[in-house]
């Protein structure tokens, strides 16, 4: 019949296609999440392993080191930094205490990693869930599933850099410990003053390392700005990572807050937060600044130092310091925003954040 576009047999069978297509679809969804799922559980099956693995070389090592603490008697010095002892047998076995340690580092880091592929791979498989709107913007929000995406990775990059950071900090330092402890309790009954001294050095290092843990701290709360403003919460973190690092900090914050949106002050804090975490742990600088400004149509966020400096353009292949740059380059994408650190050996360090501010 003119003007009917389908029959009621064609509509029929258009409904039965679609129905096909729809199981197909579904099942291909089933195939993934069973992908993913698979994925995961071997992951787990081989960490359990790992780790069963690891235990059995770390009490090798604490029983070598007891064994080389009764040979050479409860004054000995069994630690990394001792001298090692000049005859061939004794040397070999400091030696080769000295490697387990090595490679418990190594192994504990490798176990960490597994753990965090474990837990990406539980975050994808949660993504493909049907009914999953966590990364669907709010109609009238402006933000497309790209921009969704890049949040999300750029928060499990900021959990993969925080989790590197707290190994190689405060874990390894309570690992660290527990050996100590073990050994102080091996020694005190025979050598009291070494136990004082040893005691001595355990405290130091926990002092450190309770710095480092309450900047991981300040980087995991929520920001102050609702509460405070961004002028204040940035008071507020300057001088609280001021305290850490131990010189002055000069603040100047001139920065129109008004002509930022919110997302905008959450990334100039952050990056104030990561910079200044960057000052205490690798600078040893003498001043440090702090400032905000308006050039033109552009909001700059600039953190300097009189620091050792370092070469920019190998730094990334060298270790630690560039999971800071990341996290900061990362948050000035979402904002749009421009990102650089200027620096030289010697010579200091500037680290720029440019925000546009449009009209």
């Amino acid at each position: 019949m003119k003007g009917v576009p389908y029959t009621r047999p064609q509509m029929d069978a258009a409904n039965t296609a679609t129905d096909r297509v729809g199981g197909r679809f579904d099942g291909l969804q089933a195939e993934a999440k069973a992908a993913l799922a698979a994925t995961g559980n071997n992951l787990r099956s081989i960490r359990e392993q790992y780790r069963a693995a690891y235990i059995q070389e770390q009490a090798a090592w604490l029983a070598l080191r007891r064994q080389l603490d009764a040979r050479d008697g409860p004054g000995a010095d069994a630690s990394e930094n001792a001298t090692p002892p000049s005859d061939g047998p004794g040397r070999q076995a400091r030696d080769e205490l000295h490697e387990l340690r090595t490679d418990l580092g190594t192994h504990q880091a490798e176990l960490n990693r597994l753990e965090m592929a474990i837990r990406n791979i539980e975050s994808i498989w949660l993504f493909l869930e049907r009914g999953d709107t966590s990364l669907i913007a709010p109609p009238g929000s402006g933000y497309g599933a790209d921009v969704n995406m890049r949040i999300v990775q750029a928060q499990e990059a900021e959990r993969a850099r925080l989790a590197r950071e707290v190994h190689d900090g405060p874990a390894q330092a309570i690992s660290n410990a527990i050996f100590q402890v073990e050994y102080i309790e091996q020694i005190v009954a025979d050598d009291a003053r070494l136990a004082r001294t040893e005691l001595r050095f355990l405290g130091e290092l926990l002092r450190r390392e309770l710095g480092d843990v309450r900047g991981f701290i300040s980087q995991l709360r929520p920001p102050l700005i609702e509460a405070l403003g961004l002028n204040s919460a940035l008071d507020d973190t300057i001088a609280h990572l001021g305290s850490l690092i131990g010189v002055p900090v000069d603040v100047d914050l001139k920065g129109p807050v008004d002509r930022l949106d919110h997302a905008s002050q959450t990334v100039v804090l952050r990056v104030v937060q990561e910079a200044l975490q960057n000052v205490r742990k690798h600078a040893s600088a003498s001043k440090v600044s702090v400032a905000t400004r308006a050039e033109g149509d552009d909001w700059v966020l600039e953190i300097g130092d009189d620091g050792r400096g370092f070469d920019v353009t190998s730094v990334a292949s060298r270790g630690r310091r560039n999971f800071g740059i990341q996290f900061m380059q990362e948050r000035a994408e979402l904002i749009g925003a421009r990102f650089d650190v200027r620096s030289q050996p010697d010579e200091g360090t500037v680290v720029r954040l440019v925000i546009p501010m449009g009209t």
